[in-house]
């Protein structure tokens, strides 16, 4: 593999591959030295690369891996930190910051369904690649899904109903 053809099918996931790593370890700069370590690995293994039908799939099966590696190894507990301190403050905001209470929603959905819901209402996956990605059953992706956006749902109904009752105090 050149270095051209190495630019045109792996460094162009980069963006993509950091995203996805940073819903796993919620941290920016252990996301983007994730993607690095991994963009070294890849280029360093170029010439296997090219057996892949389906690099992208590959390579989001890789950060997924190394994430979930340095989380266990490393014990890193930033995201669950991070997760309550989001919590705590969220009855706090104001209504008009919808959009962050539901991301601080979804961080609170088990590790499967935190990352179909991500990989399905952000990153637009379809069924099938999220089932390749993530090794589940299409059908297990779709209950995951049914069930983090029901969880989400249910916790934006409680917070309207809880600043229902605030305002009419």
């Amino acid at each position: 593999m050149t270095q051209e053809t190495f630019k045109n099918t792996v460094f162009i996931l980069k963006d993509e591959m950091y995203r996805f790593a940073k819903r796993f370890v919620m941290s920016s700069d252990e996301a983007e030295d994730i993607v690095q370590d991994l963009m070294m690995k890849f280029w360093q293994k170029k010439e296997e690369l090219e057996q892949f039908g389906n690099f992208k799939s590959y390579a989001l099966k890789s950060v997924r891996n190394e994430c979930l590696n340095r989380l266990k190894h490393h014990n890193v507990k930033i995201g669950f930190a991070d997760m309550q301190l989001h919590k705590s403050e969220l009855y706090s905001m104001e209504i008009d910051n919808l959009k962050e209470y539901i991301i601080g929603f979804i961080n609170q959905l088990p590790e499967k369904q935190k990352m179909v819901i991500h990989m399905k209402d952000v990153e637009e996956y379809e069924v099938s690649e999220i089932s390749e990605m993530l090794e589940m059953e299409e059908n297990a992706v779709r209950v995951n899904l049914m069930r983090a956006r029901q969880k989400v749902k249910e916790q934006i109904t409680q917070l309207m109903s809880y600043e229902k009752r605030s305002i009419t105090r």
